[in-house]
């Protein structure tokens, strides 16, 4: 029985916004905007090394490897990851952060020539009305900066990415006045930002439209387009996906939604939706591995019930929910058992659905637990199990229940 026969899916009664096939492309920003949040270690290089290979492993298609203007730490751990990519010929390709100035941009030139790799230039500068107001700059400014920085990266040869912060709250003169002087002076890639969390996806839809109609086409030239979400509105996948259905090309995240105050786009979960919504097909049974790896290494927590990489995400001490679930086991159809409740198949990230035994559970669950670890299921073992389970506040653990199964029969 084929999946569509038994779920009839809404989410395809219309044409998808964004069509089968389109390429959405993928920028891993936790090893530097991701650190920046507040409650973060910085990983030692070993550990970011790990992670990078786990973002290959993935299929990550770019990763941010650092701000190396920031520091001689910051220098050498972007340099130690754009060695490892170069000496792996991995397929991830990397970028740097800089300000729009020299003295950020010349330690990219310096790295990527000493690893022998191309580096993309990532340099950013404020935009919006705000920001102009409080930094007491002009337009003219900021225009001056942008066609100076960029300028400078291209004649060195590194390739430009041209960013402005919080494009998502800078009304479009200042919008198109600067991307377009940023194409004009060689950047190849240009970032729309929402980096305070402001945006909705009708908002991110509008502008990414308005620069690919206004700026991008005009220009006459092949211009990738990103989009960088923060998720202070817990919009930042529904941004993400707007963002790609109105153009945009690449989309930045990072693992476990790291990043300045709530976070950005967690890459964990694009990668999930990207492959429910068919848009890309590759192996994620690393997926949890690589967000407990960065959860490690950053001294940060995955809260239990986190979609998908949450240690809840596919557990269920609820009688009903349980029965349901092993009676779809019982048909020994993996997809089925998936699918009965959840929204998302356990089995394409790497992980099973877990039937415990708590106050909410019933008989099925306790039967399901002895089979599963080979333990005889006498109707005495079983009422004591439940017992117990209606006592508790809580799941029982599996500690708990062997105790269970070896305590003598009462007389």
């Amino acid at each position: 029985m084929l999946q569509n026969e038994w779920i009839y899916d809404w989410n395809t009664a219309t044409p998808p916004e964004i069509p089968a096939g389109t390429p959405v492309l993928l920028d891993d920003e936790t090893l530097r905007d991701g650190l920046q949040n507040p409650s973060v270690f910085d990983p030692s290089i070993e550990d970011k090394l790990e992670i990078l290979h786990l973002m290959e492993s993935l299929g990550i298609d770019a990763v941010n490897i650092g701000l190396p203007g920031a520091g001689p730490r910051a220098a050498a751990h972007t340099e130690a990851l754009a060695r490892e990519i170069a000496a792996n010929r991995m397929k991830i390709k990397p970028n740097c952060a800089a300000r729009t100035h020299e003295n950020d941009i010349r330690p990219i030139v310096e790295i990527s020539e000493r690893a022998g790799i191309a580096i993309e230039a990532a340099t950013f500068l404020g935009s919006s009305p705000i920001r102009r107001l409080v930094e007491d700059w002009t337009v003219d400014h900021l225009q001056r900066t942008t066609e100076k920085a960029v300028k400078f990266a291209v004649e060195h040869g590194l390739p430009s990415m041209y960013v402005t912060e919080d494009t998502v709250r800078t009304d479009p003169e200042t919008v198109k006045r600067l991307y377009s002087t940023a194409i004009g002076n060689g950047a190849r890639a240009v970032v729309l930002c929402d980096t305070v969390g402001h945006a909705t996806p009708t908002g991110a839809f509008n502008l990414v439209k308005f620069v690919v109609e206004e700026v991008v086409k005009p220009s006459g030239e092949k211009i990738r387009v990103d989009w960088h979400g923060h998720n202070d509105r817990g919009l930042a996948i529904a941004n993400s996906f707007a963002a790609v259905a109105a153009g945009a090309h690449q989309v930045h995240a990072a693992a476990n939604a790291l990043g300045e105050r709530v976070g950005n786009t967690p890459m964990e979960l694009m990668l999930v939706n990207l492959r429910l919504a068919g848009l890309i097909d590759r192996d994620l049974s690393n997926l949890r591995y690589y967000c407990e790896k960065v959860a490690r290494a950053t001294k940060t927590s995955i809260p239990p019930n986190y979609p998908v990489i949450g240690h809840d995400a596919f557990r269920t001490a609820t009688g009903v929910h349980a029965a349901a679930i092993i009676k779809a086991i019982q048909k020994h159809d993996h997809r089925l058992a998936d699918a009965v409740y959840s929204g998302v198949p356990a089995h394409l990230f790497g992980m099973e659905q877990v039937i415990e035994i708590g106050p909410m559970s019933g008989k099925s669950n306790v039967l399901y637990w002895l089979a599963r670890h080979q333990i005889p299921a006498d109707d005495t073992l079983v009422s004591r199990i439940l017992e117990a389970a209606k006592q508790s506040a809580r799941v029982l653990t599996d500690a708990e229940i062997q105790a269970l199964c070896t305590e003598p029969a009462s007389r």
